[in-house]
């Protein structure tokens, strides 16, 4: 088993990653942080308990608050994508008041750091949020965050268009100077950015043979927070959902779904056109860079866990 920490901004997307990874016997998942992003980090907070609610681990994960602005510039929402709530108001269980998390009481960036060091070489760091914790665990202890394993980052577009701009992917965008301060760590760092993300989606088809058929908790969460019309037997405001987090999550758990390349890549700190977006550069090459996935391979895993 991988252990796993997973730093997230929850919303439908991070919560689909969380069922996938907490569903997975390959990951022993030790923590999950929360960062402002999709909504806003007491939101976020909640959201997450929500999720290990639904889940019921039988290990019960850490939970720590995180960030709840980034390093420069006012926070960004995804409230059209997500809904106010960031679940895209599915109606959520507490599970009874039964706190299926044990909370950790300081910053997610101390949890980082502290746990880097309790794991020594152990860790992987699933980040499928802003960067804004993990820039700050690396500003307060960069000899601890050495002894991750390994960094999986969904961000960036590399080689295609970005979803909040033109040129630039949400969670880059929403803190460009925490995704610089990352980059240039000389970290192990593999980045899932859009290009591969884009690939792996939720259709109607996947709904109606594979989700639906399941009735269990999973499925109706996913059927009511992705918006998916049963009786219509489609999306009620977009085509398909793209699996952007969850295929973070699937990279840990199967490397061999992704084709990599090893590439430098910067991100634009400086406010205007081009701001947060991630572009190769003829530096050394340091990242690996996801370009190329099994989609039907990633999808058969993901809806497997949802049962």
């Amino acid at each position: 088993m991988k252990k796993v920490m997973i730093d997230c901004d929850v919303g439908v997307d991070d919560a689909l990653a969380l069922i996938l990874a907490f569903h997975s016997p390959e990951l022993d998942v030790k923590a999950v942080i929360g960062v402002n992003g999709n909504v806003s980090l007491e939101q976020v907070f909640e959201n997450i308990q929500k999720v290990l609610s639904l889940i019921q681990p039988k290990n019960k994960p850490l939970i720590a608050k995180g960030a709840n602005q980034p390093l420069k510039g006012k926070p960004v929402y995804a409230h059209s994508v997500h809904g106010q709530d960031g679940l895209g108001g599915a109606r959520m269980d507490r599970g009874g008041g039964k706190e299926w998390w044990q909370s950790y009481p300081e910053p997610a960036d101390k949890l980082i750091t502290k746990t880097a060091r309790q794991y020594p070489d152990e860790i992987t760091l699933i980040a499928v949020g802003p960067l804004t914790n993990l820039a700050l665990a690396i500003q307060r202890d960069l000899d601890a965050i050495r002894k991750l394993k390994e960094i999986v980052i969904m961000g960036g577009a590399v080689r295609t268009g970005g979803n909040i701009t033109p040129h630039a992917e949400f969670n880059i965008f929403s803190d460009p100077l925490a995704a610089s301060i990352v980059f240039g760590s000389e970290l192990p760092i593999t980045l899932v950015p859009l290009d591969v993300t884009h690939q792996v989606s939720l259709t109607s088809h996947w709904m109606e043979q594979r989700v639906i058929p399941l009735r269990n908790s999973f499925s109706k969460f996913a059927i009511e927070a992705t918006g998916y019309d049963v009786a219509r037997h489609q999306f009620r405001n977009k085509e398909l959902i793209h699996l952007h987090d969850p295929l973070a999550v699937g990279v840990v758990i199967d490397p061999e779904l992704v084709t990599k390349e090893k590439l430098s890549i910067d991100v634009e700190t400086q406010e205007g056109q081009y701001y947060g977006r991630t572009s190769e550069t003829r530096e050394r090459p340091n990242i690996e860079v996801c370009l190329k996935v099994n989609a039907t391979g990633f999808l058969e895993l993901f809806l497997s866990r949802l049962g």
